[in-house]
C-alpha cells in the first residue's frame, strides 16, 4: 500500500507473474525486502513534484530457457550489474502470450536512484564540488563589480563550485553497457545449453543491417492503438513495417503453413474424443475449440517450472498423444498416474542429489591433488637432496615449495577420515560416476516433462469449468435483469391504463 495517497497497487500484468524478488545491497536495511516498505521510503526521501523515484528496465529472455534457468541468470545479472554499484532493484519474470500463441518470456527491472550510506540512509542523488584549475587549485568566485574575490557574511573566500552526480548511475553509456552484458550473458547461457541463436544488443544500423527499426509507440499511444483509434507514431511504425514486408515474407508463409497444420491437430483431437470416449481427450478438445491450444498454470506450475519447451506443453496434439500413450481415460487416472510419478521424482532427486554430491567432491578431490602433485613431488625431492645441491634446487623451486604447507592442509582437510590420496581410483569414480549422474538426469527430465503436462491439463480442466461457471452466472444476471426490464414495463403500463 502507497503511504502518500493510500492506495494498494496490484501490477496489471500479475497473471503472467512467474517469478518477483527484490536485491539489495549489504548496506540496505532489512525491511526494504518487502515491496512497500522500499517504495514507500523511496517516496518519503523525494521532495521535489518531478522528481524521479525509479528507473525501470524491461528486457526480453529466450523462450528456450525453463523458468528456473531464468530465475538464476537474472538474479545474477541484477546482482552484478545494478546491486553491486549500491543501488536496490525489485525484479520480475514474466511469461506473456499473445493472441497467436507466442510466448513471449521478459524481465520488469525497477531500481532505485538515490546510493544508500553506509548506515543504510537514503544519500543525495547530487552534491557540489569545488572547480579546480590546470594546477589542482580551487577557482576564485569573482565579483563582477568589484573584480574581487567573494566573501561570504563570515568574511570567508568563497570558491566556484558546480554541482555534479552522486553517482554515474545516470550516465547515457550505461544504458549500451547494460544491454551488452545481458546480451552476452545470454549468448554465453545459450553456448552452454546448446542453443544455436545469437542475441545482439547493437541497432541494424550499427550491424550493418538494411532494415528500418519501429520506434517506441508509449503507453498513451499504444492504449489508443488497441482500441482501434490510429495514432501518429502508430502510422509512423504502419509505414515502417510496410518497408520491411519483403523481408518478413518467408516468416509470414511459415506461421501460415504451422496454422494449417494445427487446424488438422484440432480436428484430430475432436474426432478421438468424441470415439473413444474419454474424459480427458473431451476436455482436451473443448478447450482447443474454444482457444486452439492449452493455457499454462504459470504461477502455480511446480514442474513446468524446469521445462525450457513451453510451447510444446501448450500443444494440443503433444497433450493427446501423452494421454493415449499413457492409457489415461479418466482424471482419475490422472489424479494417480500424477502421485506415482511425484514419488518416482522424489526418488530419482534424492539419488541424483547424493550422487551429484559425490561426483563434486571426487572433482574437488582431482583438482586440488592436480594443484598438489607437483608441489609435493618438488617438497619430496628437496628432502631426499643435501648440502649445496639442495640449496641449489630449493632456490630454483622456492615458489612450489613455499605453497607446500598451504596445498598439504588443504588437501588433508578434502580427505575423509582414514581415506588414502587415491588419483587413478578417484579418476574410475568420477567416469563411473558422472555416467550414472546423467543417465538419472535424463530420467528425472523426462519425468518432470511427464508432470508438467498433467498439471498443465489439470489445470485446464478447472479453469475451463471456471470459464463456463462464469459465463453460466453472467447469462443467467443478464436473463435477470431482462425480466426486471420487463416487469418494470409491465407495472407502468398497468399504472397508465
Amino acid at each position: 500500500m502507497s503511504g502518500y495517497d493510500g492506495q494498494t497497487y496490484r501490477p496489471k500484468y500479475h497473471e503472467d507473474l512467474v517469478h518477483s524478488e527484490i536485491t539489495l545491497p549489504p548496506n540496505a536495511p532489512k525491511e526494504y525486502a518487502d515491496r512497500a516498505t522500499l517504495w514507500n521510503t523511496v517516496e518519503l526521501s523525494e521532495k521535489g513534484q518531478k522528481s524521479q523515484l525509479a528507473r525501470m528496465l524491461k528486457a526480453s529472455l529466450p523462450n528456450e530457457w525453463s523458468y528456473e534457468l531464468a530465475e538464476e541468470v537474472v538474479r545474477d545479472y541484477v546482482q552484478r550489474n545494478f546491486v553491486d554499484k549500491g543501488m536496490c532493484a525489485d525484479w520480475a519474470i514474466h511469461d506473456s502470450e499473445n493472441d497467436k500463441g507466442q510466448r513471449n518470456l521478459h524481465i520488469h527491472v525497477l531500481l532505485t536512484m538515490r546510493p544508500l550510506t553506509e548506515n543504510g540512509e537514503w544519500g543525495a542523488k547530487t552534491k557540489k564540488v569545488y572547480v579546480l584549475d590546470e594546477n589542482g587549485e580551487r577557482v576564485p568566485l569573482i565579483d563582477k563589480k568589484t573584480g574581487q574575490q567573494k566573501v561570504n557574511k563570515r568574511n570567508r573566500k568563497q570558491w566556484k563550485c558546480q554541482t555534479v552526480e552522486s553517482t554515474d548511475w545516470n550516465s547515457m553509456e550505461n544504458a549500451k553497457m547494460w544491454r551488452k552484458d545481458l546480451a552476452d550473458t545470454i549468448n554465453a547461457t545459450n553456448e552452454q545449453l546448446g542453443i544455436a541463436v545469437h542475441w545482439e544488443h547493437r541497432s541494424f544500423k550499427e550491424q550493418g543491417i538494411d532494415k528500418e527499426p519501429t520506434i517506441h509507440i508509449g503507453a498513451t499511444a499504444n492504449a489508443l492503438e488497441r482500441k482501434g483509434i490510429q495514432t501518429e507514431r502508430g502510422n509512423i511504425n504502419r509505414e515502417i513495417m510496410e518497408r520491411n514486408m519483403r523481408l518478413e515474407q518467408a516468416k509470414a508463409t511459415l506461421e501460415l503453413a504451422e496454422q494449417k497444420v494445427h487446424s488438422v491437430q484440432y480436428a484430430k483431437i475432436r474426432n478421438a474424443a468424441v470415439s473413444v470416449k474419454n474424459e480427458v481427450l473431451e476436455i482436451i478438445a473443448k478447450v482447443a475449440e474454444r482457444k486452439g491450444r492449452l493455457d499454462l498454470p504459470i504461477v502455480n506450475g511446480k514442474h513446468l517450472r524446469k521445462i525450457s519447451d513451453r510451447t510444446a506443453l501448450q500443444s494440443v496434439d503433444n497433450a493427446e498423444k501423452f494421454i493415449t500413450a499413457r492409457r489415461i481415460d479418466s482424471f482419475e487416472s490422472l489424479m494417480k498416474f500424477t502421485v506415482d510419478k511425484e514419488q518416482k521424482y522424489q526418488q530419482l532427486d534424492t539419488v541424483h542429489l547424493s550422487k551429484g554430491q559425490k561426483l563434486n567432491r571426487l572433482k574437488e578431490l582431482s583438482k586440488m591433488y592436480a594443484l598438489y602433485a607437483p608441489v609435493q613431488a618438488a617438497y619430496k625431492e628437496s628432502e631426499s637432496l643435501k648440502g649445496l645441491t639442495k640449496i641449489k634446487y630449493d632456490k630454483e623451486h622456492k615458489d612450489s615449495l613455499s605453497k607446500y604447507p598451504e596445498l598439504k592442509a588443504r588437501m588433508q582437510s578434502l580427505l575423509q577420515q582414514g581415506e588414502k590420496i587415491t588419483p587413478k581410483q578417484w579418476k574410475a569414480e568420477i567416469q563411473s560416476l558422472q555416467s550414472e549422474y546423467d543417465s538419472i538426469s535424463k530420467e528425472k527430465s523426462k519425468t518432470a516433462t511427464e508432470l508438467a503436462y498433467a498439471e498443465v491439463i489439470s489445470y485446464n480442466k478447472k479453469n475451463f469449468e471456471r470459464e463456463l461457471h462464469n459465463e453460466s452466472r453472467q447469462h443467467n444476471k443478464q436473463q435477470s435483469k431482462a425480466r426486471n426490464r420487463g416487469r418494470k414495463k409491465f407495472d407502468k403500463n398497468v399504472i397508465e391504463i
